[in-house]
């Protein structure tokens, strides 16, 4: 957009939740009316959903409030994993495409639980490298 990014904006997970979202977003722009309607609109909220969850919980006042709505954006990851593989086995996405994405989605869920593990930390010690996965509810 032409300004430098501040907050949320800098975040790694959070620029990689946009990476993922307008891959999807590309892909599903060909689709036909009815896959459109179903399946596209599904995946396009879901992943769409990380990242507007990341920046909600960036600007609550407290600690416990961003990161319910980090835990959310990780379900949104999932319910977006999901439909991805609907789209697969229904050949809307073929192998090339999977090959894109999945470095993509496979890199943003350790960044998540990352990050829900910092949360509470000063925000400019916040990290911006890969963690080792663990599940939503260990915070």
């Amino acid at each position: 957009m032409g300004r430098e990014k501040s907050g949320f904006e800098k975040l790694e997970v959070y620029q990689l939740s946009e990476q993922l979202a307008d891959v999807c977003w590309q892909i599903v722009r060909g689709w036909q009316a009815f896959e459109r309607d179903t399946i596209a609109k599904q995946l396009v909220r879901a992943v769409d959903s990380v990242g507007a969850n990341i920046a909600e919980g960036y600007g609550r006042s407290s600690a416990g409030d961003n990161k319910r709505f980090v835990r959310i954006a990780v379900g949104s990851l999932y319910e977006a994993k999901h439909w991805l593989r609907r789209a697969f086995v229904r050949k809307l996405i073929d192998e090339q495409q999977v090959e894109q994405l999945r470095p993509l989605v496979e890199r943003l869920l350790p960044l998540l639980n990352g990050y829900l593990r910092s949360i509470g930390r000063s925000r400019e010690s916040l990290p911006t490298h890969d963690q080792p996965p663990t599940t939503p509810d260990e915070n």
